[in-house]
């Protein structure tokens, strides 16, 4: 306790630590207040049917993800996941499009300007899917529960939910730049943590009137924080790769530990984090979209709308996997890693250097990659397993999967920046032994 009482004064003491995390928290609270400001035209006492139908499912997943705006029929109820979805086409379209592989290459002012392709593009996708929310709310509400007329309600609500979505990816680009931790997931982990303790209280309850009670309830709780465990250790398990430095770049090299040549490169088991995850959520969340403007199609899209379902689960099984590859791949560049250690003399034991090395360290990363993405799979789906044995709809989101994966990565990420600040002012970390391990973790270390 007296460590984590100087650990709060050290953090207050640094002045830019202090105005990031002020920033991040004003950030936040503007988000939630938001998540409550409902839609111009509608009478907000008059939401209980849309709230039923958000409560639990796929639409209970997205209400979620938006921190209950979606169910509030709020501004911000299209969230951050336009954005997201944005990210995932210009990232994939950066495989086949040689102009977008040119911007990635050219560092700081590239990276600028695919992130105004991307708010570009967050636009354009907004603009599609606020049709299928706006016309699910009119299916869905009474007729007076609306106070203006439909054309007018539908032209100030499409304005509304573009200008929402924006204003939120504002708020998470503000959170990153004058802020702490990544702001687009900081954003996504808030609206996620803030149905916790509903979340908890509803399943406590659901037991007492139902068979187990409370005994049943703490084993929930014993195996949920088992797999928070399991979850940080996925997030942060690495493979060491050890690599010999030449004795002439050893004493050429100040940076390098005077302990010995032996140095370790390490490459992490789920070098992609949660983003896999979100990426293929974003992509799950489609068909929602496709129900909400025609009736005749959700028939077709029933399978991939049912979140204990089979073909959903296997399907977005299936996209993780994928993504876990595609954002490995994008992430570590063997090739480069292996010139880097060429250029300073440094040699994996055994390994010729250059493009056997890069061969060497693609091939590991493939081989530890499978069972990360696996693994990443199997938490991922948690939830439909937990609710198939009878765990509350709510708290079943918390057992694993999305949920719980993003939590745990953005509050390492969080706090790995956080004692960054710290040990850069020569000031005690977070951890008494050792470092945070976020996400990002993928420099050299001896």
């Amino acid at each position: 306790m007296k460590r984590f009482i100087s650990t709060l004064q050290n953090i207050y003491n640094i002045e830019e630590l202090r105005e990031r995390i002020l920033n991040t928290l004003l950030f936040v609270l503007i988000y939630r207040i938001g998540s409550y400001v409902v839609l111009p035209g509608i009478d907000p006492d008059k939401l209980d049917a849309l709230q039923q139908q958000t409560a639990d499912g796929i639409l209970g997943l997205i209400s979620m993800f938006t921190g209950g705006a979606f169910s509030n029929a709020s501004v911000f109820a299209l969230g951050i996941m336009p954005y997201i979805s944005a990210s995932i086409v210009l990232q994939l379209a950066g495989l086949a499009i040689p102009a977008l592989q040119r911007l990635q290459r050219e560092g700081e002012s590239g990276r600028k300007k695919i992130n105004q392709y991307t708010r570009y593009l967050t636009v354009l996708i907004c603009a599609g899917q606020a049709p299928g929310y706006i016309a699910n709310l009119r299916s869905q509400l009474p007729l007076d529960a609306f106070l203006v007329s439909p054309g007018m309600f539908w032209f100030t609500s499409l304005l509304m939910l573009i200008t929402g979505t924006v204003f939120v990816m504002w708020l998470g680009e503000k959170i990153t730049d004058k802020g702490i931790g990544n702001g687009i997931s900081l954003l996504i982990m808030i609206g996620i943590i803030a149905n916790l303790p509903f979340a908890i209280v509803a399943e406590f309850f659901s037991r007492l009137d139902e068979n187990g009670g409370p005994v049943v309830f703490l084993l929930e709780i014993v195996i949920w924080l088992l797999v928070i465990v399991l979850s940080i250790l996925l997030v942060q398990g690495t493979r060491r790769i050890p690599v010999q430095v030449a004795k002439a770049a050893l004493s050429s090299r100040q940076a390098l530990p005077q302990g010995g040549a032996r140095q370790y490169i390490p490459l992490k088991v789920n070098a992609a984090g949660v983003m896999p995850i979100i990426f293929a959520q974003a992509i799950m969340f489609l068909p929602v979209t496709l129900a909400g403007f025609s009736d005749s199609m959700t028939s077709i899209v029933a399978p991939f709308t049912d979140f204990t379902g089979f073909w959903y689960n296997f399907v977005f099984a299936l996209l993780i996997i994928v993504f876990t590859y595609f954002y490995t791949a994008i992430t570590i560049n063997p090739s480069q890693m292996a010139e880097d250690m060429k250029r300073t003399g440094s040699f994996i034991p055994g390994v010729k250097p250059g493009r056997k090395t890069a061969e060497f360290i693609d091939d590991v990363m493939s081989r530890i990659t499978l069972p990360g993405s696996l693994f990443l799979a199997f938490v991922a789906i948690l939830p439909s397993i937990a609710m198939i044995f009878g765990v509350n709809s709510q708290y079943a989101q918390f057992y694993g999967g999305t949920s719980l994966l993003i939590l745990v990565g953005v509050v390492l990420d969080t706090l790995q920046q956080v004692e960054s600040h710290l040990l850069m002012r020569h000031y005690d970390g977070l951890m008494k032994t050792g470092r945070i391990k976020g996400r990002s973790n993928m420099t050299m270390a001896s």
